[in-house]
């Protein structure tokens, strides 16, 4: 009898302009060398229902590939959590890429200290030259205190000291917190503001993402930076990230 592996769920919304990245996303996980009894399972989900993804997605047993009435990424990648079958859920755009080791980390966090409910880590831009960018603002290596995104965030301009793009977050959680908020755009940060609003965090100064520029990615679009939306949408993400807060509900649950 095979001994019983334990899953790690990489979760990826896509639509067509962005589907022929698929294959670099793939190589990234790949070559991810993840812990002794560990595997991963690829859930895709396609915002919309269109022939222009199919042919990007891999044929492996380890992909599922789903498709979907469109709603955004936010309503994507929620949807996709019906195929999550594992313990953990780790977010990875269609257009972004894993360096080696980036699961391995995550899993030995979430395994080592069942306080943390989500990790993070550092991030470089992949340019279209194929040059990195850094971020000159990362926190230190270790826990993050329930709060203190939130406090960040409302300090600088709406930017999180950590990168929403690197979440891997305990299933349970990410699903008591209902998957990703219903907006148009900064769906992944309103998860991040309602994560920090109930349990501590990690955050791992090695890089945990590259995470591609290019001129056909959503937040390159002029939609996105619109003044009236942008604020509506920090409106909406600070509300539920204070809510949360003020009603002092924890994880994990203590009894």
């Amino acid at each position: 009898m095979s001994a019983v592996r334990r899953r790690i769920i990489i979760v990826t919304a896509v639509h067509g302009p962005s589907a022929h990245h698929l294959n670099d996303a793939y190589k990234s996980l790949c070559d991810q060398e993840l812990p002794e009894g560990w595997e991963w399972h690829w859930v895709i989900q396609e915002d919309g229902k269109t022939d222009d993804v199919t042919l990007f997605v891999p044929d492996d047993e380890q992909v599922t590939f789903r498709q979907g009435r469109s709603g955004g990424p936010g309503v994507a990648r929620t949807m996709a959590l019906a195929h999550a079958d594992g313990d953990y859920v780790k977010i990875l755009d269609a257009d972004d890429q894993l360096p080696p080791g980036a699961l391995a980390r995550d899993i030995a966090v979430l395994e080592r200290d069942p306080s943390i409910g989500w990790t993070t880590s550092r991030v470089l831009d992949l340019m279209p030259d194929g040059s990195t960018v850094g971020f000159d603002q990362d926190p230190e290596d270790g826990p993050i205190e329930p709060g203190s995104v939130l406090a960040h965030w409302q300090e600088h301009n709406y930017r999180a000291q950590v990168h929403p793009a690197t979440l891997c977050v305990r299933r349970d959680l990410l699903l008591a917190l209902g998957g990703w908020m219903a907006l148009p755009a900064s769906e992944d940060t309103g998860l991040l503001l309602a994560l920090d609003a109930v349990s501590r965090g990690w955050f791992t100064r090695e890089v945990g993402l590259l995470y591609r520029k290019w001129p056909g990615q959503a937040t390159g679009q002029a939609a996105h930076t619109d003044t009236a939306e942008r604020d509506a949408r920090m409106a909406v993400v600070q509300a539920r990230a204070q809510a949360l807060a003020y009603n002092r509900w924890h994880y994990p649950v203590t009894v």
